[in-house]
């Protein structure tokens, strides 16, 4: 397994929609693996191959508390959306904001796993709005495109002089 660089907004790739995966193999399957090691070392709660610059339908997810229900989910669809929750939600590729976004309180989604066989999961709460997070990545939405354009243009201007402190 290896980490995996992340991505920052506002990098043009995190708007690069994803494709399907045509077959789920071991280069799926080692993906899935360095994705997982990748969001636990951040630490963080999901993670979509967009944001380590691959653009394949693929995302992991775990909401539990010792990491101990890792979720991955190949080619994933919401097939339903049901109620609304406001949540605080942050990001990997957007290190340090935290924003309150409107979600559907449940998702329905059908994907494969890494065995390559198709589920479907019925989700409510933080896995409701974090598989609705990753899902937005694939399609080259960053969560805080759901925000105002000023708080759009603030966080940019805040991460542009992080960049810069840093560098």
């Amino acid at each position: 397994m290896a980490l995996l660089p992340i991505l920052r907004y506002p990098d043009p790739r995190l708007h690069k929609k994803a494709t399907e995966v045509d077959a789920v193999d071991d280069g799926i399957r080692k993906l899935v693996a360095d994705m997982a090691e990748t969001m636990y070392e951040a630490p963080g709660i999901g993670l979509a191959a967009t944001q380590v610059d691959v653009h394949k339908r693929v995302i992991v997810i775990d909401v539990s508390e010792d990491k101990s229900k890792l979720l991955a989910l190949i080619n994933p669809e919401i097939l339903e959306r049901d109620g609304e929750q406001v949540c605080e939600e942050g990001c990997l590729s957007v290190p340090g904001v935290y924003e309150k976004v409107v979600r559907s309180e449940r998702v329905t989604v059908r994907a494969f796993d890494p065995q390559g066989a198709p589920f479907t999961l019925e989700a409510d709460g933080l896995l409701a709005v974090c598989i609705q997070h990753e899902v937005d990545h694939l399609d080259g939405k960053v969560f805080v495109e759901h925000l105002s354009r000023l708080k759009q243009s603030r966080i940019k201007a805040r991460l542009a002089k992080q960049a810069r402190i840093t560098a």
